[in-house]
């Protein structure tokens, strides 16, 4: 029951997070590309990248890792939205727009947490 109420807690904390810089990028970026959404997954796929390297350096509690992984960062990242923004692109006669889209956000979501977890190796 404490892992699922981290986990719980973690959540709120990402999804609130994701909301807030979702808004505010696609707010101050005219465009009918989801910037926010991309961004958002991109920084998630980092970080959750260096919790992992950290982790595995230093032993973290799982309760921890928990917390923080699935809790925050599974809260933070926005593949269900992504997959809904892209369908959305689509619909609206981008689909090209998608197409980059969808490649952009597996090839930076992978390189940005392979670099999160080299960071991890740096320190």
């Amino acid at each position: 029951m404490k892992t699922a109420l981290l986990v719980g807690f973690g959540s709120f904390i990402g999804g609130t997070g994701r909301y807030l810089i979702s808004k505010v990028l696609q707010q101050n970026i005219a465009s009918s590309f989801p910037y926010g959404t991309f961004t958002v997954n991109i920084v998630g796929c980092f970080l959750i990248g260096v919790v992992y390297g950290w982790s595995s350096k230093n032993n973290l509690d799982p309760s921890w890792q928990l917390f923080l992984t699935s809790g925050i960062l599974g809260g933070f990242t926005t593949f269900s939205a992504f997959s809904l923004e892209t369908i959305n692109l689509i619909k609206i006669g981008n689909p090209y727009g998608a197409i980059l889209y969808v490649f952009l956000s597996i090839l930076f979501g992978l390189v940005a947490t392979l670099n999160g977890y080299w960071v991890t190796r740096l320190f």
